[in-house]
């Protein structure tokens, strides 16, 4: 029997990052995760929102502030942090920076 899977070879071959703003791809996406792989220009924000569901980010390349909740945190490349549902984030990058974001689809 075949089972189906979804592989990247090499996540850095990701890094297209755009001159200004925000590049938003999805990798993957069924009924128990999505993943998106997000390339952000240096000087941007993603302001301050929450979800729904727990999730997952990890970047994997560039400089940038992280607020979960009433932290602020510096993630360095290869950081990985797991958020409940619901608290407050917002990421603001120094560099152009390349993450991948997973929510976590809850078991109905």
């Amino acid at each position: 029997m075949i089972t189906p899977y979804v592989m990247f070879a090499n996540l850095g071959e990701l890094d297209e990052t755009p001159t200004d703003g925000t590049l938003r791809r999805t990798l993957h996406n069924n009924q128990q995760a999505k993943v998106v792989a997000f390339n952000v220009s240096a000087g941007q924000e993603l302001s301050e929102h929450t979800a729904s569901t727990p999730a997952v980010l990890h970047f994997l390349s560039g400089d940038r502030k992280v607020e979960l909740g009433d932290d602020l945190v510096a993630a360095t490349t290869g950081a990985w942090i797991h958020m409940p549902a619901n608290l407050p984030h917002r990421i603001r990058t120094k560099t152009p920076v390349t993450m991948l974001l997973t929510p976590l689809k809850m078991a109905k």
